[in-house]
C-alpha cells in the first residue's frame, strides 16, 4: 500500500483535471480554474512523496505524463477556446454550442476560438519528449506544462477578479490571445534550459535558487495578487537564462 500512495496522488491530480475538464467545457473558467491549480498542486508533490518513500516505479512516470496531459493540457486548451470566444463573440458557451454554431457560419472567423486546442497538442508533445528525454533528470527543456498551464489559466482570474476595462479590453484582444497561444506553443517545445522546481530533499544548500525564487513568488501573489502569476512565469524564464541551468 505505500508503494501505491504517489500513484494515488498523481491519480487525484488526473481527477482534478477531469472535474476541470467539465467545468471549461461549460463556461465556468473560474472552477476549472480552481480544480486544474488543485491538480498541479498535488503534482508538485508525487514525485518527492515517491523519492520519500522509495516508490519510484515507471507505471508512476507514465501516470503522472498522463495525468499532467489532461491538467496541463486539455484543460488550459480549452479555457483558451472559451477565452478566444468570448474575444470574437462576446460571450462564453458550452463548447458543443460554439462548435454547432462554427460548422452553421460560413466565416472562417468563427472557427478561430479553436486554434486555442493548439495548447493541448503542444503539450502532449512537450510530455512526450520529456518521457524519453534523458537530460532532462534535473532541469527542464522547454517551459513546463504546469507552468504553462499557470500563465493561460491566470487571465481568467485577472479578468473577473483584478480587471480594470483598459485591461479587459486589451486581455480579451484575439489577436493578443492568438498570439499568446501560438507563444505558449513554442515556449514548450523551445530548447530553452530552465531550472527544476521539484525538490529532491528539503535540504536549503541544494535548492537555494527553488526557495529564494519560490518566496518572491509567494511576495508578488500577496502584494499583485493574480496579476502576479504571468510575472512568474517570466520571471521564471529570465532568471533560467540568466542562471543557465546545465544538461
Amino acid at each position: 500500500m505505500r508503494k501505491q500512495i504517489p500513484n494515488i496522488i498523481t491519480s487525484l491530480n488526473l481527477l482534478c483535471g477531469c472535474v476541470a475538464i467539465i467545468f471549461a467545457v461549460s463556461g465556468d473558467l473560474i472552477s476549472a480554474t480552481f480544480f486544474a491549480f488543485a491538480g498541479i498542486f498535488l503534482d508538485f508533490f508525487d514525485g518527492l512523496v515517491a523519492r520519500l518513500l522509495h516508490a519510484q516505479s515507471q507505471v508512476g512516470l507514465q501516470l503522472d505524463s498522463l495525468a499532467d496531459v489532461v491538467t496541463s493540457g486539455v484543460v488550459p486548451g480549452i479555457v483558451m477556446v472559451q477565452l478566444l470566444s468570448q474575444a470574437f463573440t462576446g460571450a462564453n458557451m458550452e463548447i458543443t454550442t460554439l462548435f454547432k454554431d462554427s460548422l452553421s457560419q460560413s466565416s472562417w472567423i468563427h472557427f478561430m476560438p479553436f486554434t486555442g486546442l493548439l495548447i493541448a497538442v503542444a503539450s502532449g508533445y512537450r510530455l512526450a519528449k520529456f518521457n524519453v528525454d534523458t537530460s532532462q533528470k534535473t532541469i527542464f527543456i522547454g517551459l513546463p506544462t504546469p507552468a504553462n498551464t499557470l500563465l493561460i489559466l491566470s487571465i481568467p482570474l485577472i479578468l473577473n477578479f483584478q480587471a480594470t476595462p483598459a485591461l479587459k479590453t486589451f486581455v480579451l484582444d484575439p489577436w493578443f490571445l492568438i498570439a499568446l497561444t501560438l507563444l505558449s506553443c513554442v515556449l514548450l517545445n523551445a530548447k530553452l534550459p530552465l531550472f527544476g522546481l521539484k525538490f529532491k530533499t528539503w535540504n536549503f544548500k541544494d535548492n537555494a535558487l527553488r526557495y529564494v525564487f519560490l518566496m518572491v513568488s509567494v511576495l508578488l501573489l500577496a502584494f499583485v495578487k493574480f496579476m502576479a502569476i504571468p510575472i512568474v512565469i517570466f520571471l521564471y524564464i529570465l532568471v533560467s537564462l540568466l542562471w543557465k541551468p546545465k544538461y
